[in-house]
């Protein structure tokens, strides 16, 4: 493989998954409500959102630590740096080999913990609440996405994400058992990591159910808009970790330009069928009460587990 042109593949993932994530949310926000009989507002409605709060000046608190103004920015240098390890275009990207599943597993968390931490930084009541019921999520569903991803790697032989799209993309068509448990529990660990129904509704007002909103009331311009942005890539990164390992189908191959237009035009259909599944879920789903999130993801973790031991058993 050339080194300059993995480097130019590199750049171009990076940079496609920052601009597309939005737009995604935005596709997602869309199909939500066609489905409830709404009208749809613009699926660029996103990107004019993120202008409009770059161009306001921020309203801080008083009492606001520089942990409080430094996490937005860090928020989003770890969303985007999870979606630079997931193999998005291409596989065999030259920075591919520094980070793995646990590796990734361990960015997501923390932009978590830098999230509760300036959720309490301020001192307010939904604050602290928030944070606290993050954290709860958080704690149950890492083990069920590491779960999650060790089926796929035993699977495989490897922990690197590329080494698994490789695998899984090139085998002969079959069905895994094992991979169809842990399709079910990453569905459910995505529902209630990126704050979706039946977890957390993310078009709520109300604080008193609030988890990730709770977090960033304080927050304002530049900062929520870099938040804002964090959580659509947040989004777009499950999402192609769910198509990497279940829909491996249509990257290409590092260096391979010729094999780019089709890339990403089977990753955009992905995308839009992700994208109308979730907004089908959300619709046809409602919240769930708090104390019944940890049966949800507990649910999760055994499917996860289950998975696992399906592919030991029967080596499928």
């Amino acid at each position: 493989m050339n080194l300059s042109a993995g480097i130019a593949f590199q750049v171009l993932q990076s940079v496609f998954v920052v601009l597309a994530a939005p737009l995604l949310m935005g596709w997602v926000n869309q199909c939500r409500a066609w489905l409830q009989n709404r009208t749809a507002p613009s699926v660029l409605l996103p990107y004019w959102t993120l202008a409009k709060l770059f161009h306001k000046d921020a309203v801080i608190a008083r009492d606001a630590s520089p942990l409080f103004r430094l996490t937005p920015y860090v928020l989003f240098g770890c969303m985007w740096l999870a979606a630079g390890i997931v193999p998005v275009l291409a596989t065999g990207l030259p920075f591919a080999p520094a980070a793995d599943i646990i590796a990734l597993v361990g960015v997501f968390a923390l932009a978590r913990v830098f999230s509760a931490l300036a959720a309490m930084d301020i001192g307010t009541s939904f604050g602290g609440l928030g944070a606290r019921r993050e954290m709860l999520i958080g704690f149950l569903a890492e083990p069920a996405m590491l779960m999650t991803l060790f089926t796929a790697a035993f699977i495989s032989g490897s922990t690197q994400l590329t080494t698994i799209v490789d695998t899984l993309a090139h085998r002969a068509f079959a069905i895994y058992p094992s991979l169809a448990f842990a399709g079910a529990a990453f569905l459910m660990v995505l529902l209630a990591e990126n704050a979706r129904i039946p977890i957390d509704n993310p078009t709520t007002h109300l604080e008193l159910t609030m988890v990730h909103e709770a977090m960033i009331l304080e927050y304002s311009a530049r900062h929520l808009a870099l938040i804002e942005w964090a959580v659509a890539i947040k989004l777009f990164a499950y999402m192609t970790i769910g198509i990497a390992l279940f829909m491996p189908w249509g990257i290409a191959a590092a260096g391979d330009w010729s094999a780019l237009p089709l890339a990403i035009a089977a990753l955009l259909a992905k995308l839009a069928l992700a994208g109308a599944a979730l907004a089908l879920l959300e619709t046809l789903l409602a919240k769930l009460r708090l104390f019944l999130a940890p049966e949800f993801l507990s649910a999760a973790f055994l499917l996860a587990v289950l998975g696992m031991l399906t592919h030991f058993l029967v080596q499928a």
